[in-house]
This record gives structure tokens, C-alpha cells and sequence, in this order.
């Protein structure tokens, strides 16, 4: 899908059923395709950094460094702070900013990591591109969002067919690449890198915590959030529409052989040194 907007309207919105997802985050679940490249003394970025849990996880992996978490929504990141004083941290802060138009001089960072950002921004080339101007040379710019098309669960459920169908829809609607994970690395090399390696990891929910906690925060999601209402008002779905799809993720989180996998496509970037 080509990118012409440098803006998109954030889909998920902050709900407190996104918070709940966007909290459970840390660096070993969301970011260990990263970790082996940190050092000590690094100065990181962390862009779209929400309620800070991965920025405050990175903060801890760097403590003679310093960890910068970004993100454009002012009030989130009193959280994030809250959480990062919580821990005890004194080497992060948090500011607000563009990930199109960093407030930063070239050559800044050791680290910049976007984690399930590109997938929601107009122009992720453009923002890859922008990574990489305040990355040192030898650093790294660290990259990983989900892949909607590829995620996959068991029973089927035509309720949740139709709840995927029309989330993509409703994301490209918004200007953002809800299958950014396969994705990421032809970005990458669009905006200039030549160093990229490419992985890919999963989350999987199985048991019967793992079920209720995905399918409970999906169902609020799906009928409470700036998602539902954008859903609403740009003509993709009714009201009962949602709480059908709703009802198909309860369904779902309550039957015993339920599994979910999300598969996520990771770029790791190593700027020339």
C-alpha cells in the first residue's frame, strides 16, 4: 500500500483495554531480538514508547546509559514516567515528538527502537528514514510490529474472520499498514540501509489465563475504544457489527483448545560505522 500522508490517526487510541496490552509489554517479550546488541553505556531512543514498560526494561539493561522515551500523546507519558520513578531509574526521561520529525541533532543515539509503531504512521519510510539520521555510526535502529494478515488462531471462528477483516480496513483507513511485519525490512532498504537483518518472533496465547486476558482486552477493544469509534463513523461497521465480533472473542477465550499466534516481523539495522 503506498504512503502518501506523513500522519495517520492512531487506530487503537488509549483505551484502558489498549493500556492493558501495551502494560504487559516488556523488553525480553517484545524486544529480545535487541538485547544482545545493547552495551552498557548506550544512549537509546525509544519511539511510541506509551506507558513505558519496554523504555523503563531498556533504561535497567543500560545504567551507565541513558534511555529517551517518545511518543506524541502527552498524557501517557505521565505514566510512563510514574513508571520508570516507580523502578527507581534516574537515567530516563520522556518527551513528546514526531517520529516524521525528530527534535534531535544527527547522530545522536546508539539505539533507536520502534516497537508496533510503523504499522500505525503514514510514512514509514520517511519515519525509517528519520531513525536513522540521529543514529550514530555503528549504531542500531531496531524495528517491530505485528502482521495482522498472519495471525492465526484455532477454532476457527467466522466471528473472528470478520473482526480481522474489518480491522484492517478500518487501520488502512486511518493511513497506517496494519501487515507492516512483512513489511519492515523492504522499508528498511528503501530508506537507505544496507546492513538489515530480518527475523521474525510470536506471541502465542494458550491457556486458560493467556485466553481470557487476549480475548477480554480484544472484546473492550472492539466495542469501547477510538477503534470502535472510528469503526463507527467511517462507515465500516454498525454498532452490532462490533459486539458481534466482541461475542466471537469471549467465545473464543472460553473454549479449551483455543490458541492464538501473533507473528511479528523484526528489522535490526546496523547504521555504517
Amino acid at each position: 500500500m503506498p504512503h502518501t500522508r506523513e500522519t495517520a490517526v492512531y487506530t487503537h487510541g488509549h483505551h484502558e483495554s489498549v493500556l492493558r496490552s501495551h502494560t504487559w509489554r516488556t523488553a525480553r517479550n517484545s524486544a529480545a531480538y535487541l538485547l544482545g546488541a545493547l552495551k552498557p553505556h548506550m544512549r537509546i531512543l525509544d519511539i511510541g514508547c506509551g506507558p513505558g514498560t519496554i523504555t523503563a526494561d531498556l533504561a535497567a539493561l543500560v545504567p551507565d546509559g541513558r534511555v529517551t522515551g517518545l511518543d506524541e500523546e502527552p498524557g501517557i507519558l505521565e505514566r510512563a514516567r510514574a513508571v520508570a520513578d516507580g523502578r527507581g531509574l534516574t537515567n530516563a526521561d520522556f518527551v513528546t515528538g514526531d517520529v516524521h520529525a525528530l527534535d534531535f541533532p544527527d547522530d545522536t543515539f546508539c539505539v533507536v527502537h520502534a516497537h508496533q509503531v510503523l504499522q500505525h504512521v503514514g510514512d514509514p519510510v520517511a519515519a525509517l528514514r528519520e531513525m536513522r539520521r540521529v543514529t550514530k555510526p555503528g549504531g542500531y535502529v531496531a524495528v517491530r510490529d505485528a502482521d495482522y494478515a498472519a495471525m492465526t488462531w484455532y477454532p476457527e471462528s467466522a466471528g473472528l474472520d470478520d473482526w480481522l477483516d474489518l480491522y484492517r480496513r478500518v487501520a488502512r483507513a486511518n493511513g497506517g499498514e496494519p501487515d507492516a511485519g512483512r513489511r519492515l525490512k523492504a522499508w528498511a532498504l528503501e530508506a537507505g540501509f544496507t546492513d538489515v537483518t530480518a527475523t521474525t518472533s510470536t506471541w502465542t496465547y494458550s491457556t486458560a489465563e493467556e485466553r481470557a486476558w487476549w480475548s477480554g482486552l480484544w472484546a473492550d477493544r472492539t466495542v469501547a475504544s477510538a477503534y470502535a469509534e472510528r469503526a463507527v463513523a467511517g462507515g465500516h461497521a454498525t454498532r452490532e457489527r462490533l459486539e458481534a465480533a466482541a461475542a466471537a472473542w469471549r467465545e473464543w477465550g472460553g473454549r479449551e483448545d483455543g490458541w492464538f499466534a501473533v507473528l511479528h516481523g523484526e528489522i535490526l539495522c546496523r547504521e555504517g560505522a
